[in-house]
Parts: C-alpha cells; structure tokens; sequence
C-alpha cells in the first residue's frame, strides 16, 4: 500500500509541476519504496569514483533503450536489456565487481540493481537520480565517444525531471 500511495504522489507531483526538488524528492521515495533495500549511489560519488585513478573504476550499466542509449549515455557505459533475462553483458563478471546501473530516473535501474544482487552480484549500485540527475548536474554524457549536451528525455512526464536545454533538438536524434 505504501508502495501505491507513493507512486500516486510521485504521478500528481509530475502532473501539477511541483518544484523540481519536490519531485525529486518524491520520485527518490518512489523507488525506495518499490524497492527496499536496493543500495545507491549519488551522481557526486560515482563523480568522485570515476576521477579517481587509484580506485577500481564500477562497470556501468544503461538499463534504457537503444534509442536513449543513442542520444547519449555515461562515458565507458555498457547499455543492457532491462528486461532480459538473463541480463546479457554480466555473465562474464566476478560476483563482486563493483557495477553501477542507471537510467532516466532510477526505476528501472532499480529493478535490474535487485535482481542483479538476487542473481548474487554483491557490489551493486543504483545510481540516484540516474542519467537525468547526472547531466542536470553538468556532468558528461557521451555519443559515440564525444561528449554531447542532450539527454533522450524518455517521454513526456518523466521528461520534466530533465532540465529543457538537454531535450535532443531533431540533428541530435540518431
């Protein structure tokens, strides 16, 4: 029930244009609530991780479709099939290879975040506010290798949690 009750706030807050850390807010309680348990990561610690030379740098994983994976996706990341079962690209890793996954807004990289670790994946993360967070944030987002300033907006509810000037105009769509 309280899983429900979130999801209908997260809806009404997209709908009515609450402030973006509102929706934010509720969109993290969404996820949390489908999904306890399910460890995370901030956009500013995987920031941190990734500009570290020292550390071992996490396997990224881009649970969207082809299509957003196109328009742009984090540097070094993989894109897998959310729904695939198994989830191809995996089977090669150790058990506690440390794995970052994201999306748009964390949902479906949630859902892949659990069902790696039920599948005993140890060292797996959801990225927090995933690839919109991340290029809100100013962060770099790629394109076959060059660093590009859109971000495929998934539709148009989710699409209002992506900052407007990271909407692909029609020369940025592959």
């Amino acid at each position: 029930m309280r899983a429900f009750t979130v999801s209908a706030l997260c809806a009404l807050a997209l709908q009515l244009g609450c402030s973006d850390t509102l929706t934010w807010r509720v969109v993290d309680r969404m996820i949390e609530a489908k999904f306890p348990g399910v460890p995370t990561i901030t956009t500013d610690s995987l920031a941190h991780r990734l500009a570290d030379t020292t550390a071992t740098r996490p396997v990224l994983l881009d649970a969207r479709s082809p299509d957003e994976y196109a328009v742009s996706h984090l540097p070094g990341a993989q894109r897998i099939s959310p729904d695939a079962d198994p989830i191809v690209g995996v089977d090669t890793l150790s058990r506690d290879t440390p794995i970052v996954v994201y999306c748009s807004v964390g949902y479906r990289s949630a859902r892949v975040t659990a069902r790696l670790r039920k599948q005993g994946f140890t060292n797996v993360t959801n990225l927090n506010g995933s690839i919109f967070r991340w290029a809100d944030e100013g962060r770099t987002v790629v394109r076959d290798g060059t660093p590009v300033r859109a971000v495929h907006p998934y539709n148009g509810t989710w699409g209002v949690l992506l900052n407007t000037n990271l909407h692909p105009r029609p020369q940025d769509s592959s």
